[in-house]
């Protein structure tokens, strides 16, 4: 496939769409398509040399993903090392840069799947892991089992040898900022930052409640597909609270027979609707293509029901659809051996 930029594959942007003009990708080649978060992503929030960072990151989780498909990896492997660059950067709700819950503490989800054999695996509430979605994958490959949560999680990383860090890697000022402010709003005092940029770049409507997520979707050049979300979940969670990120068929769903999805936004809808695995099942049982699907599914349903955020998803074919309902989603694909291609805002 010859080298394609942006505009050259005729990206549009409509209604919240990215729609990538993409034709279906041909046999042997592969397919990558990630998403970091939607939310008010607006331009007049984000300096220049914030939107370069972002635009950065994202391709670089593009390249890592890349590496390993057109080297005839694994949709698997392709979408733990994208979702790995991600986790491993402050500037995301993931890993590193996980957002605080009202206790003040980092507690992270995640969840893989296998299109292939419908396999999935899943972890919640997790504080020491320094990679949610490679812990998933080993609950997905080397247990009985398909979520695990809490200290059980952890038990079984160490039993797994996956790498463990101190609660105080995933700290970061920002995130810590805005936990206090919010818990401060809600006791009637008002903190004066004015003299700060605190609030986190692209956070959804309410800057100080992040949705944001991680996610990846791939096609690998065996035609096998996976989907995988990472999150640190909603700043000012209570009560061990868990969204649709580790939740498969909400936030995370593949099969070889329609699509993969993963999710972004606020979880409690995604979860009510099935999202991810309902736009899979339209395609499956109503033949319709991957981009109506998701259409109806976020612009229809999840809109008409009140929830805010997008999904990014590709099919059997290689057919990519990035849907979203808020003004922005940070996202990205790459096919083939065209370059990566990345996009931010609503239009």
């Amino acid at each position: 496939m010859k080298k394609k930029s942006l505009i050259a594959v005729g990206a549009t942007l409509l209604s919240g769409v990215f729609l990538s003009g993409l034709q279906a990708a041909s046999a042997e080649e592969f397919v990558l398509v990630i998403h970091g978060g939607a939310g008010a992503i607006s331009k007049k929030n984000i300096s220049a040399e914030q939107e370069a960072a972002y635009r950065a990151k994202l391709t670089e989780a593009l390249v890592a993903g890349r590496s390993i498909l057109a080297n005839k990896g694994t949709a698997l492997d392709a979408i733990e090392a994208t979702i790995n660059v991600m986790e491993d950067s402050p500037l995301f709700n993931a890993g590193k840069g996980a957002v605080f819950t009202h206790e003040e503490r980092n507690e992270m989800d995640a969840s893989i799947m296998d299109g292939r054999t419908l396999n999935a695996g899943a972890i919640a509430g997790v504080t020491r892991v320094k990679n949610p979605i490679g812990l998933a994958r080993e609950v997905m490959e080397n247990s009985k089992h398909v979520m695990l949560a809490g200290t059980g999680a952890e038990e079984f990383a160490k039993l797994r040898g996956v790498e463990l860090v101190d609660p105080s890697y995933f700290a970061t000022e920002r995130r810590l900022k805005q936990v206090k402010r919010i818990k401060a709003k809600n006791a009637g005092v008002v903190l004066d930052h004015s003299s700060e940029k605190i609030s986190a770049v692209g956070d959804p409507i309410d800057p100080d409640h992040k949705f944001g997520t991680v996610g990846a979707v791939a096609l690998d050049v065996d035609g096998n597909i996976a989907a995988g979300t990472s999150t640190g979940g909603m700043t000012n969670k209570r009560w061990m609270r868990i969204g649709d990120a580790p939740i498969i068929g909400a936030g995370t769903y593949a099969s070889n027979e329609s699509c993969g999805v993963s999710s972004t936004g606020h979880g409690e809808y995604f979860i009510r609707l099935s999202v991810a695995y309902n736009i899979c099942a339209m395609m499956e049982y109503k033949g319709v293509s991957l981009q109506e699907a998701a259409d109806t599914v976020i612009h229809d349903k999840l809109t008409n029901l009140g929830g805010t955020g997008g999904i990014v998803s590709l099919d059997k074919n290689g057919n990519v659809a990035m849907v979203f309902n808020t003004e922005g989603m940070y996202r990205g694909y790459v096919k083939g051996d065209g370059e990566p291609s990345v996009a931010i805002y609503e239009k």
